[in-house]
């Protein structure tokens, strides 16, 4: 695959941040440019004692009872990039590389341990709980991109529920979080925790000193100490992303709404917006947690790449779920190139219904123009429509039981726009 992999970003508004009393979570995946993101959904579920739960590449222990999520997540996985589980909790991860090596060996995906997170947490916190458990247990590694080529990196993590968000960021085994109770945050490929720490893991430091990095006597800070002396390019790069993103936020802090959430991820002068030869974002999300717990959280997905171009879809939990078969990829069963080892030396079509209408859909825009136009305009006003009846559902205008299956009516809707 050509090009390196540059940053994902993660963002949230809690208020007085945001315009409403809600917090508002924003994420673009960038990864693999041919790579294929999958918006699927999986219901509680009860368990019993001493199952195994099969990962990307492990088996883990099952818990007893699972939560509702929902995931944005390259169809080759277990895990996911981001997503949502019915208790309002959400979740975005990051690509990082500090002085501890990355393990050699499969272990959980940082994408892995993000799923668990969500299928296990009934909060933020609890998800970062559940997290760290699991890292502690099993640690973290294996290949994170469908190539034969060794492609492997520790994990930053970005925690969201109705009252506040953490941040955690991972070396190895160890990790630091920090709380956010107010006001805008985001992160990029870097580790971004300095001092103010809420939580970390009982060795951090005591590991830090014996390893020569931290004398025991300056005030401890975990992004000076724990980042590498020579970082990836990539690491630079997504410092320069990092403080657009920053600076992003705080333009609308203050006044951030979901459509200007949409908007930041949809920058392309600043980088968030991602498109180069071997990379680019390949699924977005954004999502609406109010903290008035009676009402219901609202996540929007792409399922498409370039989310300039993409329409982001509301999807609500709610016991009368459509499934969104077209948004799901095929399944190869142990015939899978992930499943077989040595792993990754075949390659299948892992395209869903709608990535395959929308690839065409990019493709007539670059060759009719004016069609293409046509068709991005009907596809904004979609989008409007969506958020114009999310916000009437959300004043109480519209029962929120009304709009279980809007999710399903949008990638139908977009499907046949394109057709």
């Amino acid at each position: 695959m050509a090009g390196d992999p540059m940053s994902c970003d993660c963002f949230v508004s809690l208020p007085p941040g945001s315009r409403n009393d809600q917090v508002i979570f924003g994420k673009n995946s960038d990864r693999p440019r041919d790579e294929v993101q999958e918006v699927v959904h999986y219901p509680a579920a009860s368990h019993r004692p001493g199952t195994l739960l099969e990962c990307t590449y492990i088996q883990i222990p099952q818990v007893e009872h699972t939560h509702a999520v929902v995931l944005s997540k390259p169809a080759w996985m277990w895990g996911a990039e981001m997503g949502a589980n019915d208790q309002g909790v959400c979740i975005g991860n990051e690509a990082v590389w500090t002085r501890e090596d990355v393990a050699p060996g499969e272990a959980l995906l940082g994408m892995d341990l993000l799923r668990l997170g969500l299928e296990r947490g009934g909060s933020a916190w609890a998800a970062l709980t559940a997290i760290t458990d699991l890292l502690e247990q099993h640690g973290q590694g294996g290949p994170c991109r469908e190539d034969p080529k060794p492609f492997s990196y520790h994990n930053t993590f970005l925690l969201v529920d109705r009252k506040e968000a953490w941040v955690l960021e991972t070396a190895g085994r160890l990790w630091v979080a920090q709380k956010i109770s107010e006001g805008v945050k985001n992160i990029s490929n870097q580790l971004t925790i300095s001092t103010e720490i809420s939580a970390e893991h009982p060795e951090l430091r005591s590991v830090a000193q014996i390893q020569g990095w931290w004398d025991g006597e300056v005030e401890f800070n975990f992004s000076q100490v724990f980042s590498p002396e020579k970082p990836p390019a990539r690491m630079e790069i997504a410092k320069q992303r990092y403080k657009g993103g920053t600076q992003l936020l705080q333009e609308h802090d203050g006044t951030m709404t979901a459509e200007k959430m949409i908007s930041i991820l949809r920058d392309k002068p600043s980088g968030i917006c991602m498109d180069s030869e071997g990379f680019c974002t390949t699924g977005s999300m954004v999502s609406i947690l109010p903290r008035d717990s009676s009402l219901p959280c609202i996540h929007f997905f792409t399922a498409t790449p370039d989310p300039s171009r993409s329409v982001f879809k509301p999807y609500i939990f709610s016991d009368d779920y459509i499934p969104v078969l077209r948004v799901v990829s095929p399944e190869f069963g142990p015939d899978d190139p992930v499943k077989k080892e040595p792993r990754f030396q075949g390659q299948v079509d892992r395209r869903h219904d709608l990535y395959k209408a929308h690839q065409e859909a990019l493709y007539t825009m670059k060759s009719d123009p004016d069609k293409g136009l046509a068709v991005y305009e009907l596809l904004r006003d979609l989008e409007s429509q969506c958020l114009i009846e999310i916000s009437d559902m959300l004043n109480g205008d519209i029962p929120a039981e009304d709009l279980g299956s809007l999710f399903f009516d949008c990638v139908d809707a977009e499907i046949k726009l394109y057709q």
